[in-house]
């Protein structure tokens, strides 16, 4: 009867060990799943925030630039002087040329951010504005007959390009 009780004393300890090995072994795996998620859960929310950031400096310099480009319209409207419109068209080239660098930056790292659609539209943006400021210098040099005329076109197509890109990240958080 002894040997039996050592038997059955070892095959219980063995047990013993083999089912907390066996326990162990999936807590290592649920912490390391866990773990895992965490840091994915933890990326996307950097994804996220880096995204909103680059999207609402995008928003912001892009304000500027349509903010100037309304200035230029008002300029048509209230200026009837063609020297001091010149003049004002000048000083207005000068801030667009000032604003268009932090826009072309912001523009960079949204297409860096990605996604691609948002990319995309951002870069629409930037040609936009690029192609407002083309039209502004036109103008100055009085290569264009229908000046205020192609700069409302020019405008309209610089705002039509930003609502792409606002719903573009719109869109974007939404989906992250």
């Amino acid at each position: 009867m002894g040997d039996s009780a050592v038997w059955v004393a070892a095959f219980t300890g063995g047990t013993a060990v083999f089912a907390s090995w066996v326990t162990n072994l999936g807590n290592v795996r649920a912490a390391r799943v866990q773990a895992e998620a965490s840091a994915q859960s933890q990326h996307r929310g950097r994804v996220r925030e880096l995204r909103r950031t680059a999207y609402l400096e995008l928003m912001e310099h892009a304000h500027i630039i349509g903010e100037l480009y309304r200035r230029v319209l008002d300029a048509f409207l209230q200026i009837t002087e063609r020297d001091q419109r010149l003049t004002r068209f000048e000083e207005l080239r000068s801030e667009l040329r000032e604003a268009y660098d932090p826009l072309m930056h912001s523009v960079r790292v949204v297409v860096l951010e990605g996604p691609p659609a948002t990319a995309e539209a951002a870069q629409a943006v930037l040609n936009a504005a690029l192609n407002g400021n083309r039209c502004l210098w036109r103008i100055t040099c009085g290569d264009d007959a229908d000046a205020h005329a192609h700069f409302n076109e020019v405008q309209a197509a610089y705002l039509r390009c930003l609502g792409r890109f606002v719903e573009a990240a719109r869109g974007a958080m939404e989906a992250s």
